[in-house]
């Protein structure tokens, strides 16, 4: 026998970690790593990125942009879209090259320089 209400409170589940990393990984956009290697699978088959109709995507599938790796309802949304400060910092993003193991090595300080021995073998004694 309660004495008032044992449902949760509106808005309630917004301050429980669980909840928003949840709802952060399902609304997360691609990495531009990512996007870059469809983009360059796409160059190299010849074949440009597109889906078949199917009724779960926004649109049926068929308004996609290869730079966000986003789907939209329509043509004029997509081309709203393609006029917004996203888009265009995001082509700016895929422009530049893309980093390799050897980039993030040099970066933290992992030198692939051979060096002479500090005690060679051949020394005149």
């Amino acid at each position: 026998m309660g004495t008032g209400k044992t449902k949760r409170k509106h808005g309630a589940h917004t301050k429980v970690k669980k909840y928003k990393r949840k709802t952060w990984l399902c609304h997360r956009a691609k990495d531009t790593d990512q996007i870059q290697d469809e983009i360059e699978k796409s160059v190299e088959t010849g074949k440009p990125i597109a889906f078949e109709y199917d009724d779960e995507l926004p649109g049926g599938g068929q308004f996609y942009c290869v730079e966000t790796g986003k789907h939209f309802a329509d043509a004029k949304a997509l081309a709203d879209h393609k006029k917004s400060r996203y888009y265009k910092r995001r082509v700016k993003e895929l422009k530049e090259e893309k980093y390799t193991q050897d980039t993030a090595e040099w970066a933290g300080g992992m030198s692939k320089e051979v060096l002479p021995p500090a005690h060679s073998k051949n020394s005149n004694k």
